[in-house]
């Protein structure tokens, strides 16, 4: 494996969801850091014309299109990390649904989709994550809840559950196989200037919706991207080396209330 400068020296890396938000940040991030990438998504287009932008700044980057929560797709996402770079070191379980509602405008339909994404793809990705990484000696996984997979919050009712299967599933693979070298960290974001966050601005209640919400966190704003992907970059990265199980909040001081 080739070695050269920054935090992820080619290092093999899966990112799901890269398409939009964190996802692209995490890979730009990454490439910058020196790591070699498969880059998913459901939505091929965009994933494919990003992808394109990574290898014009010198990045090696594959892409699947898939859906995390389909067996066979998420089994092919980490397949072409080993087809094209011969091992996994890295995995961001990040692909993700928000549906906002509470429980009566929540229907079993909405439940189920987010618990098929957030919950059962991130099982998936993780799954067959560690299933390659196991031959190589290890490896590091960041899975992507929220701060509504750690307390509860308004307006969540099938959001915030899914986004505590992120939390658990980190904490327990994480003492499930830190004896073979593989490390499993979660990152909480709260707020998030995504594109999805940034549509609301346009959207009837939108704009008073964000005000309240950004006045919850202590900071007095929302997030950026970036901000979340130099938190997910530290612990793929040697400089967590000890940490593992560690569920660690990117969101302005929200949790600390």
């Amino acid at each position: 494996m080739d070695q050269g400068p920054g935090r992820l020296p080619g290092k093999s890396a899966v990112i799901t969801g890269a398409a939009f938000g964190i996802g692209r940040a995490t890979a730009v991030s990454f490439a910058r850091e020196g790591a070699r990438m498969v880059v998913t998504d459901i939505q091929g287009e965009a994933l494919l014309a990003f992808a394109d932008e990574l290898r014009e700044t010198g990045a090696e980057v594959e892409t699947v299109i898939g859906d995390v929560s389909v067996e066979d797709d998420a089994r092919r996402m980490i397949a072409a990390a080993t087809a094209r770079f011969g091992r996994l070191d890295v995995l961001v379980a990040n692909a993700g649904i928000i549906p906002l509602g509470d429980v009566q405008e929540m229907t079993t339909a909405d439940w189920d989709g987010v618990m098929a994404i957030d919950g059962r793809g991130m099982f998936l990705t993780c799954k067959f994550g560690i299933e390659a990484m196991l031959p190589t000696g290890g490896g590091a996984i960041v899975c992507l809840t929220s701060i509504s997979g750690v307390a509860g919050q308004k307006r969540q009712a099938a959001y915030g559950p899914a986004k505590f299967v992120a939390t658990g599933l980190a904490k327990h693979l994480a003492v499930e196989w830190a004896d073979r070298g593989i490390r499993v960290n979660a990152v909480a974001p709260g707020t998030i200037s995504t594109e999805r966050v940034n549509q609301m601005r346009e959207e009837p209640g939108g704009p008073e919706y964000l005000a309240t919400v950004e006045a919850m966190h202590p900071m007095g704003r929302i997030g950026e991207p970036a901000e979340v992907a130099s938190a997910i970059l530290f612990l793929a990265s040697d400089d967590a080396s000890f940490i593992t199980g560690a569920v660690l909040p990117v969101d302005g001081g929200y949790l600390a209330q």
